[in-house]
């Protein structure tokens, strides 16, 4: 930790959260003198990687300045009255449950940058783009940073316009449908869950998630939080997404340009989980108990099917698109993340916390990576690609194909890299839940979702053998372009960040086990 005042850490977070903001209005704009490159596309491209760059190195210096000795107390926080007549406040802040989504949305959104300034995406003006992408990422740093009802919805709304046209305006084959589908299921969700925060905020008289979370729900009878979680949870459900709210994903994922696809699976599906954790979990916990059994049960559900539906899409015949079958499998390693928060347990909640982080660096490799082999294919459709010889990635761009099996293993949960470590804490959590839980139903549902693992493990080795396997080249195959000197750049952080987790899952869990334990006990120490 580096000694940094306060009111430095409150600049800090200022700037992460309002710099992609100014950031997407100034690329609208000429591009000033020191920015100017070859043409207009490049220097508003380089317009991105700064911004994103410059939100990338603010939390960093954030987290060196972060008080790791007391992650479960707010810092860096601001609050300034914003609406008197109803109370809401713009109120910041981090605590060591928000701190490593916020660092993760920065470093994808920043590498995403670096990706489309050397592979600049097909389609209409790059400046638009470009905008698109620092609004959306200023709305999601946005959503892990405030600290009241009303500005978390304004942030978490505030992703979908940028999302919708991101697919709708750069995306492949159906992406006008895809990208309607995104944004009714998520509009629809987000009514329902703001008529659940305007009930709590009302009824206790304030919308500050702090003073909410300290009160633990005591202020609110039982039957209006099983109101409120019903409302809020059908629209972080969604979001998250859960099965079986889940069938606007794999046409998104599918349409979406490869940074789109990036940013939907390692961001914007966390904001779900994370109002969760923030909002349901601490401030209407008798509501989120009666309703934990039927969410860990969804969770399985989801995990299950996400897994089958993998399998189905991996075998031959099915004509299975690669970005398809990761959009399917996030449903599955999302269900882990709610199973995790259904038990209401340190270990589990902790556990969905590190499965957040992990499934956002693996499954973005995973999209980075697909859209590669699609670039370099033509076709992202397993069948071609597996075709008579087969892809044969090991053979013709070895690299790529290393890393695509690397990432497969990753996701699987192979132990040693940070896909296992959320899913087995999410699976001891349900061995032993939460007083007043079913123990019973919640080892089912750890037996299921250890049933899940093992499908998971084998869609993702059938994937494997499938496009980076097959006969080796006769030299009349046309020559496959390796990873680039750019590839590396956006991809290798990822990788490494993965193995990391991996071998020192403490580092994370350090962060986040205080802040979850305190958050459990009603903001008591």
């Amino acid at each position: 930790m580096i000694d940094i005042s306060e009111s430095v850490m409150q600049f800090l977070l200022a700037f992460v959260v309002a710099a992609p903001l100014l950031g997407a209005a100034a690329a609208l704009l000429p591009a000033p003198p020191g920015m100017k490159g070859r043409s207009p596309e490049q220097a508003v491209l380089r317009h991105g990687v700064t911004v994103t760059g410059a939100v990338l190195l603010a939390a960093i210096a954030l987290t060196l300045g972060f008080d790791h000795d007391q992650p479960s107390r707010m810092q860096a926080t601001t609050d300034i009255s914003w609406i008197k007549a109803l109370d809401v406040r713009i109120h910041l802040g981090v605590d060591g449950i928000s701190l490593p989504l916020l660092v993760m949305t920065a470093l994808l959104t920043f590498l995403s940058a670096v990706y489309i300034y050397f592979k600049q995406p097909a389609g209409p003006s790059p400046k638009a783009f470009v905008a698109l992408l620092l609004l959306l990422e200023s709305g999601t740093l946005a959503t892990f940073a405030v600290l009241d009802l009303l500005l978390f919805f304004l942030a978490f709304e505030t992703v979908l316009i940028p999302m919708y046209f991101l697919i709708a305006r750069w995306g492949g084959e159906g992406r006008q449908q895809a990208a309607w589908k995104f944004i009714l299921f998520t509009l629809l969700g987000s009514v329902v869950m703001l008529l659940g925060l305007l009930l709590i905020g009302l009824k206790a008289g304030t919308f500050d998630m702090v003073a909410l979370a300290t009160d633990n729900g005591r202020g609110l009878s039982t039957s209006l939080q099983v109101t409120a979680v019903l409302a809020i949870g059908i629209g972080l459900a969604v979001k998250t997404p859960m099965w079986p709210l889940h069938s606007w994903l794999p046409d998104a994922h599918t349409a979406a340009p490869t940074v789109g696809s990036v940013l939907l699976a390692g961001v914007l599906l966390k904001m779900g989980t994370y109002g969760f954790v923030r909002i349901a979990l601490p401030i209407a916990p008798d509501g989120m108990q009666v309703f934990a059994p039927y969410l860990a049960a969804f969770a399985v559900a989801g995990i299950v099917y996400g897994s089958l539906a993998c399998l189905a899409l991996a075998r031959p015949g099915a004509s299975g698109d690669l970005k398809r079958l990761i959009a399917y499998s996030s449903v599955g390693h999302m269900g882990f993340v709610l199973l995790g928060i259904a038990t209401m347990t340190p270990t589990g909640v902790n556990g969905a916390l590190f499965a957040n982080i992990a499934h956002g660096l693996i499954t973005g490799l995973l999209f980075f990576l697909a859209g590669a082999v699609k670039d370099r294919f033509g076709t992202a459709d397993l069948d071609t690609l597996a075709g008579a010889t087969g892809a044969a990635l090991y053979g013709r761009a070895p690299r790529l194909g290393g890393l695509l099996a690397f990432a497969a293993v990753a996701s699987l949960g192979l132990p040693g890299l940070a896909g296992f470590w959320g899913e087995m804490l999410a699976m001891f959590g349900a061995f032993q839940p939460a007083p007043g839980l079913s123990r019973p139903a919640f080892l089912t549902f750890m037996a299921v979702a250890g049933l899940g693992t093992l499908l998971t493990a084998a869609y993702l080795l059938v994937v494997v053998r499938r496009v980076c396997m097959g006969a080796a080249p006769t030299g009349d195959e046309p020559r496959l372009a390796d990873v680039q000197a750019y590839e590396y750049a956006a991809w290798t952080p990822l990788a490494v960040l993965t193995v990391l987790a991996g071998l020192w899952p403490a580092a994370l869990l350090g962060l986040t086990d205080p802040a979850v334990q305190q958050l459990l006990a009603g903001g008591k120490s």
